[in-house]
């Protein structure tokens, strides 16, 4: 299967726009999410929106996950040798503990200053993961 990532010319480059797809769903509904979380469109009760954003940024990450782990597999030595896919690798990580931390004390039903760092936090985080990605090519 990795050696068909390899030789179709189109294998490679599809699997980046289902990588960069989920990207935009986890990314996108994490955003509205703390958006709603920072008081615009206060009309939408915020569980509500969180049951959807939070599952459908649920899928977008097992999306980018799966694509991750597919495309380091055609390139695992390189992929370990590069420092900004050492830090992406970091930063999902915080990122995952953020978000368990964030749930595990309630934040959505608080809603108070600590939630909103974490909301922020979360963002800030999840767009330097994108950052690194992007430099993974050139580095």
């Amino acid at each position: 299967m990795f050696a068909a990532l390899k030789t179709h010319a189109w294998a490679y480059p599809a699997l980046e726009v289902v990588h960069i797809v989920g990207i935009a769903l986890l990314l996108g509904n994490l955003v509205l999410l703390e958006l709603r979380v920072f008081g615009r469109g206060a009309a939408l009760p915020v569980k509500d929106l969180a049951r959807l954003s939070l599952s459908l940024a649920l899928c977008g990450f097992a999306l980018a996950a799966a694509s991750g782990l597919l495309v380091f597999a055609t390139q695992p030595a390189e992929l370990l040798s590069n420092r900004a896919f050492t830090l992406k690798m970091l930063l999902l990580m915080l990122a995952g503990c953020n978000a368990a931390w964030f749930h595990g004390r309630g934040s959505l039903t608080r809603l108070d200053a600590l939630a909103r760092a974490q909301m922020l936090a979360s963002t800030l985080v999840w767009l330097a993961v994108v950052v690194c990605g992007r430099w993974i090519a050139y580095l």
